[in-house]
């Protein structure tokens, strides 16, 4: 069975793979690194319901107001064991009063697993949500993990982070603080 969720997620890759390329802005002298790629146009985002560690609803519509980051990872990904404790410092970051943050793992629902994998990073207090049924992955057309989204106050998606970045470096949290 994991070998074919690993299948659909790699067709899911290649099936978006242009299609997101065609409608983001690769160069950007603005933005702190090159896997950074900052919208053209920021896209409205429709209203995705994920779940939270207990099971409950979340809906990113409620979070308009709010500068909102979507990190997408599983696992089995080496590059989201790396950068998931520097997103975990920056959750606790005080500069940022208007942030918010999901860390979405895309892999089927399994708590203790997930679980371990967070209390083997020594991460503590960053929460851990889920995508049970890819809603993510479909409506952001996500190219593989680690992915990251960021949402501007007004539902829109403006930059995606393709691959993994260190969340504390102080280029991309300056970059940051000018949408927070």
């Amino acid at each position: 069975m994991s070998k074919m969720i690993k299948a659909i997620k790699f067709t899911i890759f290649c099936c978006f793979f242009f299609n997101i390329a065609s409608s983001i802005s690769q160069t950007n002298e603005n933005v702190p690194f090159n896997n950074i790629a900052l919208h053209v146009t920021p896209k409205l985002i429709s209203p995705i319901v994920f779940e939270d560690f207990s099971a409950n609803k979340v809906n990113l519509r409620d979070y308009l107001g709010k500068l909102v980051i979507v990190n997408f990872w599983a696992t089995w990904c080496k590059p989201c064991k790396e950068e998931i404790p520097s997103l975990e410092s920056l959750s606790q970051n005080e500069d940022f009063k208007n942030l918010v943050i999901f860390p979405v793992n895309i892999e089927n629902i399994n708590y203790e697993k997930t679980k371990k994998f967070f209390s083997n990073l020594n991460v503590k207090k960053l929460e851990i949500f889920f995508d049970p049924n890819l809603n993510f992955v479909k409506e952001l057309k996500l190219t593989g993990v680690p992915t990251t989204v960021i949402i501007n106050k007004r539902g829109k998606e403006f930059a995606r982070i393709i691959g993994s970045i260190d969340f504390e470096d102080k280029k991309f949290l300056k970059w940051l603080s000018d949408y927070d």
